[in-house]
């Protein structure tokens, strides 16, 4: 068999296709032998119907051709997309040329391919990322919380005020006389808000000995009121103790003050590392996202990418034993409502994915076959499948040439990384390298994963394994 790919207008390649007679003939043979298994003739037992029989009861030799030709041509065509490495993205127009009564047999396949898309701008892209920079009121903050814990009520005969603790007395009825609220002696936190808001409002400036009353709505509800009546009974300051390096021997691992907010500091900073290299990327894609024009990017794939993106919901709700309809109650949302907001996601990645095709051409990032079958085993050893198995299937549904471009996905997403300009939340140039500081290769390499996954689903599809 040959092929031979021929772009055409619209996004579409022409594969032209020569099958040799011999291939047919072998073809031929396959669709007799299935259907003289399945085919019922009176005198002769499943499997052992003769060809003429067959093509008798079928209306000629003609016919038995036509469905030989009808089931031979997927593979056929499969074969010529994985030869030519089309990456097709819809189901093709296919036209037998010649041989469909005869001889070798020569078709024509018409398939949408991805657009090319123009990303004008792409080498001079700003991304703000956080800074990394930890302040001193963070780190103050979090040993006061600290000694939060090692705090001591010390009672007082000033007015009270937040943050203060009081003994009190609450009680609350409803306009039928019902008795609720927690009762005598009980300890409450101004500004705390577990009550009533109101609650707080009448006890900021109150004193040892004060009696409140007031009304408030029950919480949720507008319609129900409850009558408050409140004994201040004690007013209670919180003494911290002094941040020393006796305190932080007796309540850390650690010796001295300063090695324990040297230690804060560190948190802090491996936090703001995250979430500045997170930034590093999805601000990265989301300013290529914006170079492509939403006109460019083809219906079928917006609407194969949110048929995943819906298929993989569902997957994670039945996970979690979450039945879709309880999914949209708890979230206050419709079918419509999500699958819009799904949508706009889809565009997203298929603007994503397109984008970095198109830097992968204008940088002319390419994979050589070592990168490839490299790409093969690990996608292999993650579907737990013999790597020789998974690229003999790849190669009879014509994805490897799909393998390949999402390598060249990867690679245009670093290429990507390592060009945008980096900048703080002020406008200040952000340092790179600090971005990269506790990330090794590999694991840079699984930041670098394109949201638009569709390797590894083609991957787990011809592998037989569930998506």
């Amino acid at each position: 068999m040959r092929a031979t790919a021929e772009a055409v207008e619209g996004s579409k390649v022409r594969l032209s296709v020569e099958v040799d007679e011999s291939e047919v003939d072998r073809a031929l043979e396959q669709t007799v032998r299935k259907l003289s298994r399945e085919v019922r003739v009176p005198g002769f037992r499943p499997g052992k119907v003769p060809r003429q029989v067959l093509e008798a009861r079928m209306g000629g030799s003609g016919s038995l051709r036509t469905e030989a030709l009808r089931e031979a041509l997927p593979e056929f065509y499969a074969r010529a997309v994985a030869e030519t490495e089309v990456d097709p993205i819809a189901p093709p127009d296919i036209d037998i040329t010649a041989g469909e009564e005869s001889g070798a047999v020569a078709f024509d396949a018409l398939v949408q391919v991805r657009p090319v898309v123009a990303i004008p701008g792409y080498a001079g892209l700003q991304v703000t990322v956080p800074s990394l920079k930890v302040d001193d009121a963070d780190v103050d903050a979090q040993v006061d919380r600290m000694r939060e814990s090692d705090g001591e009520l010390v009672e007082v005969t000033r007015k009270a005020k937040d943050k203060d603790n009081l003994t009190i007395n609450l009680h609350a009825k409803t306009a039928k006389g019902d008795e609720v609220g927690p009762g005598d002696d009980y300890l409450y936190e101004i500004g705390s808000g577990t009550i009533v808001p109101e609650l707080d409002d009448q006890l900021r400036g109150a004193k040892a000995g004060d009696v409140l009353a007031f009304n408030a709505p029950v919480p949720g509800q507008t319609d129900e009121v409850l009558a408050f009546s409140v004994l201040v009974k004690e007013v209670k300051e919180k003494h911290l103790p002094e941040p020393t390096d006796e305190w932080v021997a007796e309540n850390s691992e650690f010796s001295t003050l300063e090695e324990l907010r040297a230690d804060v500091t560190e948190r802090f900073r491996q936090v703001k590392l995250m979430q500045a290299q997170f930034a590093w990327r999805e601000n990265s894609i989301g300013a290529l996202v914006e170079l492509v024009d939403d006109d460019d990017v083809p219906e079928v794939l917006i609407e194969e990418e949110l048929r995943h993106r819906v298929h993989d919901l569902g997957h994670r709700l039945e996970q979690q034993g979450v039945t879709i309809e309880q999914f949209l109650g708890a979230t206050g949302r419709d079918a419509e409502s999500l699958i819009a907001e799904l949508r706009i996601d889809a565009l997203r990645g298929v603007k994503a994915d397109l984008g970095l095709r198109a830097l992968a051409d204008a940088e002319d990032l390419q994979v050589n076959d070592t990168e490839l079958e490299e790409q093969v085993a690990a996608s292999a050893d993650r579907l737990k499948v013999d790597p020789s198995e998974l690229r003999s299937q790849l190669d009879r549904n014509g994805r490897m040439g799909e393998v390949r471009s999402e390598q060249r996905k990867a690679k245009a997403l670093t290429w990507l990384l390592d060009h945008v300009q980096l900048v703080d939340e002020e406008g200040n140039p952000a340092s790179r390298d600090e971005l990269r500081v506790n990330s090794s290769d590999e694991n840079r390499g699984d930041e670098l994963e394109v949201s638009v996954d569709s390797q590894e689903r083609e991957a787990e599809t011809t592998s037989g394994e569930p998506s």
